[in-house]
């Protein structure tokens, strides 16, 4: 268990209530929610991870396995089960963390009890008329060979278009910088497994009380995935963000901390039910 921590980086802070934890979205890294966790700790017990080949770790040895989400979900049920979490835990993912964590809450329907979702996208491809999820397949092929032949070029690219004006310097440079220290490899594998997969289908499956925060003006997840999810999520609030980008934690986080605060246990009963 101790070699499985490591791996996968583990921080647990503390705390007299239930578990938050925090799953992070593609080519970043737990360190991204460190403008969140401190208006949590002394209240709630929060675990933070790292994928296989993301942050400072070695590229995922098994590429089978890394090549869909489910080799995500196994690393996310690995460290709750490194934990001894097995049920009641507060579950809060951005982007493909998001369909990581709908795909571990059917495999563990009582290892959630609640999800914080933070830009969401159950498929980022286009599937007209019915479903706009924001990209053409040419647009994704396009972007995945400029990774496959300029990783640098790649990572300055896309960085601003994730990070939105008008904060596309600061925190564009915050995304590149955490793009271009995950190992290229392990990269490729998760950007394939991260915008073509589908998991529409899933979210009925899903029993969680969801929070969705939806950005208002977010071009890789529009408003109109975050309403669709909201349809498909059974009994899931949706909330939008006065934020323009895809990284309202890193840019916006007064904003995920107040709906965060708004959708968790109070500290008093978090306190209480420990």
């Amino acid at each position: 268990m101790s070699q499985l921590i490591a791996r996968h980086q583990v921080t647990d802070i503390a705390g007299p209530g239930p578990t938050i934890l925090y799953a992070h979205g593609f080519g970043c890294n737990q360190d991204m929610w460190r403008r969140i966790t401190p208006a949590f700790e002394g209240h709630y017990r929060q675990v933070l991870f790292n994928y296989a080949g993301s942050g400072a770790d070695a590229a995922p040895t098994d590429r089978e396995r890394y090549s869909t989400l489910a080799g995500y979900v196994d690393d996310l049920l690995a460290v709750c089960d490194a934990l001894d979490l097995h049920e009641g835990v507060h579950f809060v993912g951005h982007s493909v963390s998001c369909s990581i964590g709908w795909l571990a809450s059917i495999a563990r329907p009582r290892l959630f009890e609640q999800m914080i979702l933070l830009g969401p996208s159950p498929c980022f491809l286009n599937y007209p008329p019915a479903y706009q999820g924001g990209f053409e397949r040419e647009d994704l092929n396009g972007l995945l060979e400029l990774m496959d032949h300029n990783f640098i070029g790649w990572a300055n690219y896309l960085a601003p278009v994730i990070a939105g004006a008008p904060q596309a310097d600061s925190t564009g440079r915050e995304l590149a910088a955490s793009f271009c220290s995950t190992d290229p490899d392990a990269a490729r594998l998760f950007a394939r497994a991260t915008f073509f997969s589908d998991n529409r289908s899933d979210l009925v499956k899903v029993n969680v009380p969801s929070l969705i925060l939806q950005h208002r003006e977010d071009t890789l997840a529009p408003m109109a995935v975050g309403e669709f999810v909201h349809r498909q999520l059974a009994g899931s609030q949706l909330q939008v963000l006065d934020v323009t980008g895809h990284c309202a934690h890193m840019s916006h986080p007064e904003q995920v901390v107040a709906a965060m605060r708004g959708f968790l246990p109070a500290p008093a009963v978090a306190a209480r039910a420990a």
